[in-house]
């Protein structure tokens, strides 16, 4: 008998309505996706006919073929891929090493540092982005893959320090003393004990700075006005202008844009809920 099975006897909830609640939650949450791809290849005049065709009658791939050869879209998501995975980078390696050192050493001003690193986390956007900008075009990095890409990594480092350094902090800490006592350093220490250890962390990290550059629209919007750098939610909005809206383009667009982020998930999805609950009940 599972561990769920016997949580759901001992509060008394009944198997069959967990079923059906469990594949209710499930239909709403994959409706929007159905519905999207459904919108997707379906022809201009069935997706304003009301009442709604939940079939098309006529499947067509014209909206990919507008998507993938009359516009910028494949441009723009090799900007996505090259500015989410340029960040997700930086801001891991830099997560690692801050996490471990307020895990693992005491040094004065230590709880004021954590909490300064987690202020950052609460700044709401309006507040940042014109100093952000001004710093930018001081450098000269407007319009350009590293401006994108170190806004990006400053927005998802403090989240991510704080859910690596509680993950660090469930690591016995017994392990890497006795490795420094055979005689490994602590740069050792790291890359060969507590690193291996802390995959499910790191995914966790990983999935939660990629998703969340790769989904982000304002920065994208007022640092890159060059085609050039643009990223995939800029080029969603262009099917859009002032008298009309391409929903055929946009559905379409838009599962072009979310076929990267299903196939993470799908693929790291045990070791990201582990490296979630691990990071949130221990520490």
């Amino acid at each position: 008998m599972s561990d769920t099975t016997l949580k759901l006897k001992r509060t008394g909830m009944p198997m069959p309505l967990v079923i059906v609640g469990s594949a209710l939650l499930v239909l709403v949450c994959l409706f929007p996706f159905w519905w999207m791809g459904l919108s997707s290849i379906k022809t201009l005049r069935e997706l304003y006919t009301i009442p709604p065709i939940w079939w098309p009658s006529l499947p067509t791939l014209d909206n990919y073929r507008t998507v993938l050869f009359e516009s910028n879209i494949p441009r723009y998501f090799l900007n996505s891929v090259v500015i989410s995975v340029g960040s997700t980078a930086l801001a891991l390696i830099l997560a690692i090493f801050a996490s471990y050192g307020f895990a693992r050493f005491d040094f004065k001003g230590k709880p004021a540092l954590q909490s300064f690193v987690l202020i950052g986390q609460l700044l709401p956007t309006a507040a940042i982005i014109v100093p952000l900008f001004i710093t930018l075009r001081v450098l000269g990095l407007v319009n350009s893959y590293w401006g994108l890409i170190l806004v990006y990594m400053i927005i998802t480092l403090p989240l991510s320090v704080w859910m690596l350094t509680s993950y660090f902090r469930a690591i016995p800490v017994e392990l890497e003393e006795a490795a420094i006592i055979d005689g490994a350093s602590r740069i050792g220490v790291l890359f060969r004990i507590t690193l291996p250890l802390s995959v499910p962390g790191l995914v966790s990290v990983l999935v939660y700075a990629f998703v969340t550059t790769w989904n982000e629209f304002i920065f994208a919007l007022c640092f890159a006005t060059d085609s050039s750098v643009k990223t995939l939610p800029i080029g969603l909005a262009e099917f859009s202008t002032e008298f009309n809206t391409d929903w055929g383009a946009v559905m379409a667009a838009s599962m072009v844009m979310t076929l990267p982020i299903a196939i993470l998930f799908l693929s790291m999805q045990r070791l990201f809920v582990g490296g979630m609950t691990a990071g949130a009940t221990k520490g």
